[in-house]
């Protein structure tokens, strides 16, 4: 009776030690400042395989309609950790109390300017005067047209942005009514309506824009003064995640086409094209940095230009 006892009690043991681990598990509100971005989607996938949980990470998945309001789910403390793109850093400079922590991607391979199918451009000298659909001004596709006639040398009236949202619909729908005669949107989009016959991929924007750190993941500082190593979890999370996908192609693209409702063809498409953006270190290279200060002044976001410097830090990436 009495190894009965014990062993009852040993049990009982164990089992308050295994459940205050499982309640031990940090919670984190994350925010997604676009649903289907391929810079996003690992979000969701390190949910889903469980990656986020071996950490003892319990994510919480919010999802915005472009990065500002991204940001301001993070000033309203409703988000601690937030995935964006690298313009804005802007927001940081302007007081935002944030701080980006890892470079996530360089260069912006899931972007790409699309047209309709069509379309008579062949090219991207065809689109001098264009109006290029782009999610909102101020964005990282409003500048990215604005770049390209930069780059082309057509003046800064070259081509016109038109906002039109983030989302397939609406640029879908601005296409068929000549409200756009292109759209620089994620390069699976273009796919999806290339397999529809409604559309094609013109070239992806890396044919003219280098590294811009056009996956960048930002912290309130709330959540760095309060627990740095649940931000350390995360992103040893991320990374655990971004090695799974390398590994697992069709599961990837699997769970990828679940996310974004495109075929597992699409996404076959766009995992070999985009996976070999995403960075293996997290750091914030200079190319990047230097694009992205450039960009605020074409962009006549800041008044001056900010000491980029201040606005992110590497001390949460995992050691190498």
């Amino acid at each position: 009776m009495t190894l009965r006892i014990l062993h009852y009690a040993a049990v009982v043991i164990l089992a308050t030690v295994f459940a205050g681990e499982a309640q031990a598990a940090d919670k984190l509100h994350v925010g997604k400042a676009s649903p289907t971005s391929d810079v996003m989607l690992p979000v969701d996938i390190g949910v889903e395989t469980g990656i986020f949980a071996k950490h003892g990470l319990d994510v919480e998945i919010t999802t915005f309609s472009g990065g500002a309001k991204l940001h301001q789910g993070m000033a309203a403390d409703a988000i601690d950790i937030g995935v964006g793109a690298g313009p804005e850093f802007a927001l940081l400079a302007k007081g935002a109390e944030e701080l980006a922590i890892c470079n996530a991607v360089g260069p912006a391979r899931f972007l790409g300017v699309g047209v309709a199918a069509d379309s008579k451009a062949q090219s991207a000298a065809d689109l001098k005067g264009a109006k290029i659909g782009v999610s909102s001004n101020g964005s990282l596709t409003f500048w990215l047209a604005l770049e390209l006639a930069r780059v082309k040398g057509w003046g800064p009236d070259g081509v016109t942005p038109v906002t039109t949202g983030n989302d397939a619909t609406s640029y879908v729908a601005a296409l068929h009514t000549h409200e756009i005669d292109a759209f620089i949107s994620t390069t699976s989009l273009s796919f999806q309506l290339e397999e529809k016959k409604e559309g094609r991929l013109l070239f992806p924007v890396t044919d003219y824009v280098g590294n811009l750190s056009a996956g960048t993941i930002f912290a309130t500082k709330k959540l760095i003064a309060a627990n740095p190593d649940g931000v350390r979890r995360f992103l040893a999370a991320w990374f655990d995640i971004i090695a799974y996908m390398r590994a697992n192609k069709d599961d990837t693209v699997r769970m990828t086409s679940k996310l974004t409702g495109f075929s597992t063809t699409v996404q076959a498409k766009e995992y070999d094209l985009t996976m070999p953006m995403f960075s293996k270190d997290g750091k914030f290279d200079a190319e990047s940095l230097a694009t992205l200060k450039r960009s605020f002044a074409d962009l006549k976001v800041l008044d001056t230009p900010p000491d980029m410097t201040k606005l992110y830090t590497e001390a949460f990436l995992p050691k190498s």
